[in-house]
């Protein structure tokens, strides 16, 4: 990770950086779609079972679409749900060692992202998926990643044979921003963790060049300006002051995918209890990155089972 993914910020700067007010409107259009989303029948059906019996699940979301997943699901009453969501890479897989022990775990997919998640007309890659609809607030693909996200926690619901003591969310960069977008409008999540979210404070991102999906968003900005009025609405640390449950947010102090800033103004905004495991480097490879994601997963598992 060079030095530039910084962004010239320090931890002190950047624990304070804000979240951008709330756009008129804001708040009817995510109740409305929340509620749209919870009158959906998601229909969940167990295709087959894998190693360690994973079960390969499907569902239905917002608009019909058909999404697939995984459901570790253990014997005996179940006290945690967690529906863990993904990045912008998509999932082939669970990641088991998210799962604290005796919880229940839906390893859900998000519309468009491979490779459960494929849908005709969705584009998968990263920098064409986070333009998709983005003419309007009604159209914009992240709108509808979040009733996934909803209609995942139903179907989860649904599979278990008696409703958890908790349910909780886990997402990580796309599925951290999307998990800030969609939980405070959800009342049924108790707790939620967000590694190296995306989507935080468009204000900054739109004047910082990154290697991730938020460079297309920034030049789609800079050729179409009036994208960033939608943009508004898919902030996930103006979402991040309405979340009220308890939060764990493991941002990263060096990030050239999703720019440090963004990750802090989403733990910065939030209203509830929070906890912040601040971390070296977001997106990288090498041991000081193995050793910062076993840091996170024990924080993480930690902070689900308290």
């Amino acid at each position: 990770m060079t030095v530039t993914a910084t962004y010239g910020y320090d931890e002190a700067a950047l624990l304070r950086v804000g979240a951008p007010p709330e756009p008129p409107g804001f708040a009817a259009f995510w109740s409305g779609s929340h509620a749209r989303a919870r009158a959906v029948d998601p229909a969940p059906v167990v295709l087959g079972s894998g190693p360690g019996g994973v079960l390969d699940v499907e569902f239905t979301s917002l608009d019909g679409v058909r999404l697939g997943g995984w459901l570790v699901r253990p014997d005996g009453p179940v006290e945690l749900a967690l529906v863990v969501g993904h990045g912008y890479g998509g999932r082939d897989g669970p990641e088991l060692d998210l799962v604290p022990d005796g919880a229940a775990a839906l390893f859900t997919a998000f519309r468009g992202l491979p490779d459960r998640g494929l849908v005709p007309g969705i584009p998968a890659g990263a920098a064409e998926h986070v333009l998709h609809g983005i003419g309007s607030v009604e159209t914009y693909v992240h709108g509808g990643c979040a009733a996934d996200l909803w209609c995942a926690a139903s179907a989860l619901l649904a599979l278990l044979p008696a409703p958890p003591a908790r349910l909780a969310y886990l997402g990580g960069s796309f599925g951290g921003g999307i998990g800030a977008l969609a939980l405070p409008w959800d009342e049924r999540f108790a707790a939620a963790v967000l590694h190296v979210p995306s989507f935080g404070n468009h204000d900054l991102r739109l004047t910082m060049r990154c290697e991730g999906s938020g460079e297309a968003v920034r030049r789609h900005v800079a050729a179409h300006p009036e994208a960033r009025e939608v943009l508004r609405f898919f902030d996930a640390a103006t979402a991040a002051a309405r979340m009220t449950i308890p939060t764990l947010v493991a941002p990263a102090l060096a990030d050239a995918v999703v720019p440090p800033p963004g990750q802090f103004a989403v733990h910065n905004a939030l209203r509830g209890p929070a906890e912040l495991v601040v971390l070296g480097s977001g997106h990288a490879d090498g041991p000081a990155a193995e050793a910062d994601h076993d840091r996170y997963v024990a924080a993480a598992r930690a902070f689900l089972t308290r």
